[in-house]
């Protein structure tokens, strides 16, 4: 089954997450290596762009491998988002542009962005109205929580506000923002915006296997899944997914052996972006990731997350065992962020104006999660 995202075809109906220092080409590339999908590039600001930063500009990077190119943008103002997607469509032939409105991070949301700006139902529509014009063809997504929290839910007006201003899909991480990343996503929210809108619906949270995304398409009825979290340390879990959608039973977790020969990969293919030791010192925060569950001992992860160069990295590798496999239930093992609860923080009167157009001041930075 594929996804229709005006004309892309996305098949399976996968889409990597983006993540903020995570979603770099070189990670991308390494996630499609393992199987087909969608491989969004890391979120970057809407004011950074228009306003000519070029540490923003070069995060708009992909390699001539990557078949689409697929970028997430965040911004709190029509007029800025809109100028932003002209110069991403027109400038670095971007194929794919989605909208970050559900970051729950608190300095976002106490300045009234990420997943706080759809309780300004009016102006969440005007900011995806004035993506969808920019971006012409191009197809314009939007990704949002369930709401700040649950007595303040603005998921079921926020997709249809993305559907009537022209989105091609709403994404929903079915948790609130004061949820963060604690407890379990409510996968029953996903089937009920699916009711809800007429546009593809794409489901994201607690999908750590494969066959998740099997149950999740089947439980909701969403029209296709976003791996967040779940792939941190595993970008063999695009083979997974392959494979279950394609009705074959996936390959069971890998060797150590063959983690480290993707660790290895993963270096050298971010050693082509950037000089080694700032390539490394990338690299470093993803060492927990691959090595969750296995047990290599603290003093080996450790020299690992420590790694200055591809040879050391090489030589530190050599003195682990190939053979070691990881221990049944390992693989549900959370990755990256697991705070939350926590209370929202919102400007003042930010909830009792929900009607209200203008641009929250001072938003525009840029920001991580969703």
């Amino acid at each position: 089954m594929a996804l229709k995202l005006g004309p892309i075809q996305v098949d399976p109906p996968v889409v990597l997450a983006p993540m903020a220092g995570v979603t770099n080409s070189a990670y991308r590339r390494l996630c499609a290596r393992f199987g087909g999908g969608l491989y969004v590039c890391e979120m970057v600001s809407a004011r950074g762009l228009v306003e000519g930063g070029a540490k923003t500009a070069g995060m708009v990077s992909f390699h001539p491998d990557e078949e689409i190119k697929s970028l997430q943008l965040y911004g709190v103002d029509p007029a800025v988002v809109g100028a932003a997607v002209t110069r991403v469509v027109e400038e670095f032939g971007v194929q794919h542009v989605d909208l970050n409105m559900g970051c729950p991070v608190p300095k976002v949301t106490r300045l009234g962005g990420g997943a706080a700006l759809p309780v300004r139902v009016v102006l969440f529509e005007r900011i995806v109205r004035a993506a969808v014009r920019a971006a012409g063809s191009v197809p314009v997504t939007v990704k949002v929580r369930k709401g700040v929290d649950d007595a303040n839910l603005t998921y079921l007006d926020a997709g249809r506000a993305a559907q009537d201003a022209g989105a091609a899909a709403i994404t929903l991480h079915a948790r609130t923002a004061e949820e963060m990343y604690a407890g379990h996503a409510d996968w029953a929210a996903i089937t009920t915006l699916k009711e809800s809108v007429d546009i593809p619906v794409l489901g994201n949270g607690d999908i750590w296997v494969a066959q998740d995304a099997l149950d999740m398409l089947e439980q909701t009825g969403c029209d296709g899944v976003v791996i967040g979290r779940g792939c941190l340390g595993k970008p063999w879990l695009f083979r997974d997914l392959v494979d279950v959608f394609e009705g074959r039973e996936p390959a069971g977790p890998p060797l150590l052996g063959e983690v480290m020969d993707v660790m290895r990969e993963h270096a050298r293919l971010l050693c082509e972006h950037r000089a080694e030791p700032d390539a490394m010192r990338d690299f470093r925060k993803h060492v927990g990731w691959y090595l969750t569950g296995y047990p290599v001992g603290g003093m080996a992860r450790r020299g690992l997350a420590q790694v200055s160069s591809r040879t050391e990295l090489d030589t530190r590798l050599g003195s682990l065992d190939p053979t070691l496999a990881l221990p049944p239930g390992s693989e549900r093992l959370a990755r990256g962020h697991t705070h939350g609860p926590r209370p929202v923080s919102l400007p003042q009167g930010w909830l009792e104006s929900r009607l209200d157009p203008t641009p929250p001041t001072g938003a525009d930075i840029l920001t991580s999660g969703g």
